[in-house]
């Protein structure tokens, strides 16, 4: 049963799955909310979160080598209901005394299988379909009250349960699209095994943490560097609620943005109570930017340079209480440790808490998921531009721009990509592509326009779809939306003379060039 006073919560045990994100996404989408914790943490994080239910993740490792992941029986035994996905049912059989083996046939991608509707996670879902399957081992022998209720061909234990016990496990991943109705099974589970009550909304959320952020912050002082992204807009919108012109933000523009985007950004939160700065630093970075061409280089003098200003502006202000950061949930996640106490600084504020004079960091929006964010946004009436705001990399444009960064070649690029955007968002496609922009590269190839040679840069065009940003398939825009905009592009851009589209998927290519 939930703490008195807070949502409702599901324990996420991560055994090292690759799908620990989705799975927490996929149950927060379902309205409930839910934390991912190492697995060795199971009895800890039960008596601190008191859960409704547990979730165990998937991972690489066999159950039956030494060193390899295992579950604390106890967590079983607790009357909570379990959920054990892929390596997770093989834990519960192992844990209490079932037999999984490696078998000879091996099960990957979609799979035919058969349920058993009696089971309340196969509820009102047809009794046949296609799940994903993705393992060598399974579960010869279930433990000792347990019984199957869905088989494959090569599979007899796809999924088990203990009714008494409420313990269940899936041998497969419904939490991916590939598995039909698996969102309706894990949603079977909250709520037909679980009890739960869907009390997890944006709308509550932001008022829970401006309560919260007014009861922590008072009447004190917090420093926030607005960088224009989504997560720093979402929180300086959220903190400028909770304890007004107590916030300063400080937006640098290093003059390696989007068109229109500074203004956008000093425009969004120009009529809210807060502090803002914007500070015009185009001309430094320009200048510790000539003559480099290396990548990583420039990434770390653009945000060397930005420490600095941001520094040198901190100063002004002088001591505060708090800094605050846009830190999300998949960068808590990410650190490795999945520890909710763990700071993961984000590389534009990397380094600060060495060089500005303050007490405690806060970071509001770190139980969020970015699409959490996005919704966050808009219950704090953020423009639709900001968020809906493409994901940009904080060194800009800089790593946009193959080779040495100039004005020149950020004018080309930012033009061009007010052209790809303005496209996209015509074709009804700006939901749809996950992120996409455009790369000037630092090849100049021969072209002809208006009867003469030209010599000028060739342009890429990049386009991703993606649930999680890890991996990445090239966006299939439609052949007229490309036409369009290779024709705006080199009718309206001066110096470009040839439009490429990429269409290499991550991997082996990153979405980024730089």
């Amino acid at each position: 049963m939930a703490k008195e006073g807070l949502h409702q919560t599901v324990l996420i045990l991560d055994f090292g799955g690759q799908y620990n994100q989705l799975i927490a996404r996929r149950v927060r989408d379902l309205g409930v909310y839910c934390e991912v914790h190492p697995y060795h943490r199971g009895m800890e994080k039960i008596r601190e979160l008191a859960p409704i239910g547990v979730i165990f993740t998937g991972g690489p490792n066999s159950i039956y080598e030494e060193g390899s992941p295992r579950v604390d029986p106890e967590v079983l035994r607790q009357g909570i209901p379990v959920l054990g996905l892929c390596y997770g049912i093989q834990a519960i059989a192992f844990a209490l005394g079932g037999r999984v083996v490696t078998r000879q046939q091996r099960e990957y991608g979609r799979t035919a299988i058969w349920y058993d509707n009696s089971c309340p996670i196969f509820k009102d879902l047809p009794p046949e379909g296609r799940c994903w399957m993705s393992h060598t081992d399974s579960v010869e022998e279930m433990p000792e009250g347990f019984r199957a209720v869905a088989h494959t061909d090569y599979t007899a234990v796809a999924a088990m349960e203990s009714a008494d016990q409420k313990i269940y496990g899936l041998q497969f991943h419904p939490e991916v699209l590939h598995t039909e109705h698996g969102i309706d099974m894990l949603k079977n589970f909250l709520y037909e095994v679980c009890g739960a009550q869907g009390d997890w909304t944006m709308g509550d959320f932001a008022q829970r943490s401006v309560e919260a952020l007014r009861e922590k912050v008072g009447d004190k002082k917090v420093l926030l560097a607005l960088s224009g992204g989504v997560d720093s807009s979402v929180c300086a919108a959220l903190l400028s609620r909770a304890v007004g012109d107590n916030l300063t933000c400080i937006f640098v523009d290093t003059g390696l943005m989007r068109k229109n985007e500074g203004d956008e950004v000093e425009r969004a939160f120009s009529g809210r109570k807060l502090n803002f700065v914007r500070v015009d630093a185009e001309a430094r970075f320009l200048a510790r930017l000539k003559g480099v061409t290396d990548p990583e280089q420039k990434r770390k003098i653009i945000g060397e340079e930005f420490i600095r200003v941001f520094e040198e502006e901190a100063k002004k202000i002088g001591t505060v209480d708090y800094l605050a950061q846009g830190t999300i949930y998949p960068d808590v996640i990410e650190s490795g440790l999945g520890d909710a106490a763990v700071i993961k600084s984000h590389h534009n504020v990397g380094g600060l808490p060495d060089h500005v004079d303050f007490k405690e960091i806060v970071e509001p929006l770190r139980l969020l998921f970015k699409d959490e964010t996005r919704r966050l946004g808009q219950e704090l009436d953020l423009p639709d531009y900001l968020v809906w705001r493409q994901p940009f990399p904080g060194p800009g444009l800089g790593i946009r721009v193959i080779g040495e960064v100039t004005r020149e070649k950020l004018d080309i690029v930012r033009e061009a990509d007010w052209i790809f955007r303005e496209e996209i968002a015509k074709a009804g496609l700006d939901r749809e592509i996950n992120q996409y922009f455009c790369v000037l590269t630092d090849m100049r190839s021969v072209g002809v326009m208006g009867d003469g040679r030209t010599y000028d840069y060739a342009l890429a065009l990049r386009g991703v779809t993606t649930t999680d940003f890890m991996t990445a398939d090239w966006a299939k825009i439609p052949y007229p939306v490309l036409e369009r905009i290779s024709s705006r592009v080199v009718n309206e851009v001066r110096h470009i003379n040839r439009i490429v589209y990429d269409i290499t998927s991550k991997p082996p290519a990153t979405i980024e060039w730089e």
